[in-house]
């Protein structure tokens, strides 16, 4: 991997707004590293003393509740990792696992802090995503408590694809067990519906292999419910 910010392919819009100064600073206050899947990225309940950047990969957020792990959001690069817990508390308030390989900045704290405070564009853009995660968040919490378990694996498998993808053929980074945590449902269930969403070709399952096949009708259960 590269150390020179000024040339990395895997900006954000914020990073991008960065001045050649700024993009130095970076370049020479952080750490690269790259991750198998199932590496640890952050850890809950441990000090946290850098601003991680989530160079490329996919990692899961996950969260120890009082009997389960919980799994929150997916998250794919480029994105920064764990600013709500660096800024809010310095506690790690929850896990980040890589679930693919990755490549992951860690940059400190106090150089991120100065960059925030000289560069007003850069600040407003990371407010802005803070904002648009919040409200992310709201939504869907209120869809996996009101929505049938159709309506959910309809929400995450149109994420997986509009989102995180970015095509109607992806491999499912996640065990049905996973992927059963993320929509709080049962492993038994999630076999269940993907079955009865491929005998009616709204979707192609082979192996972990999934083929979108009829959004418009995958839309329709997501607004259903």
């Amino acid at each position: 991997m590269e150390n020179d910010c000024r040339n990395c392919a895997f900006k954000t819009k914020a990073t991008s707004m960065l001045s050649d100064c700024s993009l130095d600073q970076l370049s020479a206050n952080h750490l690269e590293l790259r991750l198998k899947k199932g590496d640890s990225i952050i850890k809950q309940g441990t000090y946290s003393t850098n601003v991680i950047f989530l160079r490329t990969g996919l990692a899961k957020i996950h969260l120890a509740g009082p009997y389960n792990e919980q799994i929150v959001k997916m998250v794919n690069a480029p994105s920064y990792l764990g600013l709500p817990t660096t800024f809010g508390s310095k506690i790690n308030q929850y896990s980040v696992t890589a679930v693919s390989d990755a490549e992951v900045c860690y940059i400190d704290l106090k150089v991120f802090e100065t960059i925030l405070d000289e560069n007003k564009e850069f600040t407003r853009e990371i407010i802005q995503e803070f904002c648009k995660n919040e409200l992310e968040s709201f939504r869907r919490c209120a869809n996996r408590t009101q929505k049938l378990i159709r309506g959910n694996m309809a929400d995450a498998l149109l994420e997986f694809s509009d989102k995180i993808f970015k095509s109607n053929t992806f491999i499912l980074p996640l065990s049905q067990a996973e992927f059963a945590n993320l929509v709080d449902t049962s492993r038994e269930s999630v076999s269940r519906v993907l079955s009865e969403f491929d005998k009616d070709g709204i979707i192609k399952i082979n192996g972990k292999k999934i083929e979108i096949l009829n959004k418009e009708t995958l839309l329709l259960i997501s607004q259903k419910g």
